[in-house]
């Protein structure tokens, strides 16, 4: 099933022009599993909410939304945008880009709100970033897509995947093309946050609630596919001692602490 020509027919120039590159590569060298397209809302626009395994999944995970009627309008990290070319075509396709921090760094919600309102598919990965579950379950979430489900009353429809971490496995930098792997992806239904509707924007305790149910829902699906138990607590990064991004795996280069004498002290003699 593809996009109906109605849908395609308002996508930008440029968001066309990059399917038309990226969709067919997909096809070619992976399998795809797919199944729940039926949640997904055909009028009006909603947040979408998968975990998070690899670096190529949001293209994996984009296809499946495409290729079922909902194309999608990612956050994307602010660095992209500023990448030649690929800077160009991502703002011709009318993607979203993520301020971590600074003045800006609100801007990402109130431009997801907007797309929403505007009845657009918009994809949030409530992990922020790649899982550092080692088991590779999800992990704790962030609150941006509750606060976004939360301030339009959008449908957040939960979305487990399971596959691209062997196509390209997490902070790798090559894939493993061969054998074609299976990308199994799975929408279930709308989180329900119906009762969480009247508390205050401010209301810290509901975008938390609203998070841990998004993320359980993710759970849940995730299990399924896998046929195994998620563990019991959910991982936090921050819990661990892990940054907030970047591979943590890698090692922090400390500098070298500067001589005595440059920082004020004075040598032994």
């Amino acid at each position: 099933m593809t996009v109906p020509l109605t849908q395609r027919g308002r996508l930008p120039r440029s968001y066309r022009f990059v399917a038309g590159l990226i969709r067919p590569l997909l096809k070619a060298t992976t399998k795809q599993q797919w199944s729940g397209a039926e949640h997904l809302p055909k009028d009006g626009g909603f947040v979408v909410c998968p975990n998070h395994l690899s670096y190529i999944d949001p293209l994996t995970f984009a296809h499946f939304l495409y290729d079922n009627g909902a194309p999608p309008f990612f956050l994307a990290k602010e660095g992209l945008f500023r990448i030649p070319v690929v800077g160009r075509l991502i703002t011709a396709a009318q993607q979203i880009p993520v301020y971590r921090e600074g003045r800006r760094a609100g801007d990402a919600f109130q431009a997801a709100v907007a797309a929403v309102q505007e009845g657009k598919c918009v994809p949030i990965f409530p992990e922020g970033t790649l899982t550092r579950d080692p088991g590779l379950w999800p992990m704790t979430g962030k609150t941006g897509a509750a606060r976004v489900a939360l301030a339009t009353r959008c449908p957040v429809i939960p979305v487990a995947q399971w596959g691209p971490q062997r196509l390209l496995p997490p902070y790798a930098k090559a894939p493993k093309l061969f054998p074609r792997k299976t990308m199994r992806v799975v929408a279930g239904p709308p989180v329900d946050l119906s009762d969480l509707y009247a508390a205050n924007r401010s209301d810290a305790r509901a975008r938390h609630e609203a998070t841990d149910r998004i993320m359980a829902a993710i759970t849940t699906l995730l299990e399924d596919i896998r046929q195994e138990q998620a563990p019991a607590t959910r991982f936090d990064p921050r819990s661990a001692g892990l940054p907030a991004t970047g591979n943590p795996r890698k090692r922090r280069r400390i500098p070298p602490p500067p001589p005595a004498d440059a920082a004020g002290g004075q040598r032994a003699g």
